[in-house]
């Protein structure tokens, strides 16, 4: 199983130093690849230029929205191009991964409408899918980027067998990866798909002298319009120590994870370093 890293592009107060010093260093600890995770209506960075920034201080780590809410990007063609762009810029590192997302005020924000957002990503799916295919659409200097689906309920399993080349989690635990892993295999072998998908997941963490603190402050806030209960919860639920990392690198990977992506609570670059002393690499 690879192991991956997001940036910290969520975590608010982190600068932009810190974000490239967190992508150089995730290159040279030999992370997998570099997530991100995604709001509007948040103090956080876009996915997408996040990326940018991090592709231009990398040579050879992948670089993934892990996952970036499409719906409420209303230009699909736009979207296709960026996508194009950040992938000849890195030498074919991006993986887009896309979900729908589920929080009022950042689709109230963007002028889209809540309801009907899953018949409206498949239908910017179809359309990035025709603009990858372009041949005057560009650049291409590095072909198409990998494309993931992110989503728990029946119709996101057939969007990742329809559209996709895998499919990936939320930070919900490997229980519940191994019941959608299981779903997504189902979907692509019904239709007809070859082989079978990539299996990706997220999972928190946070580690040194002020774990703790970190993902009370971080995913607390992150996680508040969930309410506090459910917010505890998925604090609770953060890796805030090596054996723990260890523990949960271990449960995704019997649980036929391909790519384990650690999300951070905290901006300091030293939290790179410390992940990936914990997995060992």
């Amino acid at each position: 199983m690879d192991v991956a890293i997001a940036l910290p592009n969520a975590v608010p107060g982190t600068s932009g130093e810190q974000l490239t010093e967190w992508a150089r260093r995730a290159e040279a600890r030999e992370f997998s690849s570099l997530g991100t995770i995604d709001r509007v209506l948040y103090d956080n960075y876009e996915p997408l230029v996040a990326l940018a920034a991090a592709a231009a201080v990398t040579d050879r780590i992948g670089l993934a929205t892990t996952v970036l809410l499409a719906p409420l990007r209303t230009n699909e063609v736009e979207l296709a191009k960026q996508a194009l762009s950040i992938n000849a810029l890195s030498g074919g590192r991006l993986t887009l991964g896309v979900g729908l997302g589920a929080r009022e005020d950042d689709y109230e924000v963007s002028g889209v409408e809540l309801s009907g957002r899953g018949r409206r990503l498949d239908e910017m799916l179809e359309r990035i899918g025709e603009i990858w295919e372009d041949e005057e659409t560009g650049p291409k200097l590095a072909g198409k980027p990998g494309l993931v689906l992110g989503g728990h309920a029946d119709a996101s399993f057939a969007r990742t067998a329809r559209f996709g080349q895998g499919w990936i989690a939320a930070a919900s635990g490997p229980d519940q990866f191994r019941a959608g892993a299981e779903k997504a295999k189902a979907a692509w072998a019904a239709a007809g798909r070859e082989g079978a998908p990539r299996l990706m997941a997220l999972a928190y963490f946070a580690l040194g002298e002020n774990a703790a603190g970190d993902a009370n402050a971080s995913l607390g806030d992150y996680y508040a319009w969930l309410g506090e209960e459910v917010a505890a919860m998925i604090v609770t639920g953060a890796a805030k120590d090596a054996d723990t990392v260890k523990q949960q690198v271990a449960a995704y990977e019997g649980a036929g994870c391909d790519e384990l992506v650690f999300c951070p609570s905290s901006g300091d670059p030293a939290q790179v370093d410390l992940l990936a002393d914990a997995v060992g690499i």
